[in-house]
């Protein structure tokens, strides 16, 4: 990109976003693709000679000292040019979508005034938004990036599952856990997650339709809906209205199964550590691992079960030229106070891309009250490019 890399040294962290710096961490080769642009990780990352807290200060106590090695998917983007400036904040061990830390405070959402910023990857949504980098890298479970993303009116990539490294950061749930990234610009998060991907650069075929499931969007709330599909209008590709569910399935299914399987991960990731360190967790975390700490094998086999069905459905819905979109979220950003209300109906959404594995990228494309608005565009796992693409052009018909 011909840019010169900009000093950190005067910024300051208006919005909370930051657990360390704004400072640089590691500098970007000079001559990546990359090079001049600034990125933040969220805390759940090693960067090496930095601690990685995971958003819980008993953590950061038993497990934080300086890493030995910086995460594969951190120096990926280093490599590539980019200049980290820092580790922002994240809900505890992940296991949130508000982004409100009982423990470091929340993040302010400066697109959203008195929101929250979403989570857990709530720190580098803000950021991104409040202009203190150019990008961000998240993880995303359950909707950690798209949730955000959606929240903070930026554009969010949720990768297929396993198409980039995991190493070197903590985990939640495994067969669910991706490396997700965030930017302002949609052609700025497909050069960031270019670089992610390494040397695996694939082809994908021309998306020929939008899928518009009317039994999903039935999960939002009615005004956001109506708002994003008036912004789709000026999208110059077909849409289809074809149900996503089987007669045999629910939505409230499909979540169920999701939060057996990840709590039961959850449990297998932390439990030891959290049964004999007995850590302090804001209440609702607790409450997540305590009810984590009951599953069952045999319900983890039936949810499986589900998990499988949702995949093929998704599928078989979209081969390899259709897309789905969706809302990213059932509405705009809460209050800290309605968070909880809207977890479940928030979990109905994202858990349709989780079960598959496949990737989607959320776009700023609607607001509600001067609120933000994402639309999740979702493809069929390894079909990154061609979501990316298709990202890229609906924010530049709908916004040029």
């Amino acid at each position: 990109m011909g840019r010169v890399p900009v000093s950190v040294s005067v910024l300051v962290d208006t919005v909370g976003a930051f657990i360390v710096g704004p400072a640089v961490l590691a500098v970007g080769a000079a001559d990546g693709a990359l090079a001049g642009l600034t990125f933040a990780v969220k805390d759940l990352f090693d960067v090496e000679g930095q601690p990685t807290g995971a958003g819980n200060p008993d953590w950061l106590a038993d497990f934080g000292s300086a890493a030995s090695a910086t995460a594969p998917a951190v120096q990926r983007l280093i490599d590539a040019g980019a200049t980290l400036v820092g580790k922002t904040h994240t809900d505890e061990l992940a296991y949130s979508i508000a982004g409100t830390n009982g423990h470091y405070g929340t993040p302010v959402n400066v697109n959203a005034p008195g929101r929250i910023p979403g989570g857990s990857s709530s720190g580098s949504a803000a950021a991104v938004a409040a202009g203190l980098v150019d990008a961000a890298l998240g993880t995303d479970t359950g909707g950690s990036v798209r949730v955000p993303a959606s929240y903070c009116g930026i554009f969010g990539l949720r990768p297929s599952w396993g198409r980039v490294p995991a190493a070197g950061v903590i985990p939640l749930s495994p067969s669910f856990d991706t490396v997700g990234v965030f930017a302002r610009h949609p052609r700025l998060l497909r050069d960031m997650a270019t670089a992610l991907f390494g040397g695996d650069v694939r082809t994908s075929a021309p998306v020929e339709a939008l899928v518009v499931a009317p039994d999903v969007w039935t999960l939002a709330d009615a005004d956001a809906s109506s708002a994003l599909r008036r912004a789709l209008d000026g999208f110059d590709l077909p849409l289809v209205e074809e149900d996503l569910l089987d007669a045999d399935d629910s939505f409230d299914q499909w979540m169920a199964a999701f939060r057996t399987m990840q709590s039961y991960e959850a449990w297998g990731s932390h439990g030891a550590w959290i049964t004999s360190r007995r850590p302090t967790f804001a209440p609702d975390v607790a409450e997540r691992f305590e009810a984590a700490s009951r599953v069952t094998p045999a319900e983890v086999d039936a949810a499986r079960v589900v998990r499988r069905r949702a995949a093929e459905r998704l599928r078989s819905l979209l081969g390899d030229r259709r897309v789905l979109a969706i809302p990213s979220t059932c509405g705009p950003a809460p209050t800290a106070a309605g968070a909880g209300a809207v977890r479940a109906r928030t979990l109905r959404l994202t858990c349709i891309a989780g079960h598959a594995g496949a990737p989607v990228v959320s776009v700023p494309l609607a607001a509600v009250d001067g609120l933000p608005l994402g639309l999740s565009l979702v493809g069929t796992p390894g079909q990154d490019e061609q979501v990316l693409d298709l990202a890229v052009a609906l924010a530049e018909a709908v916004h040029p």
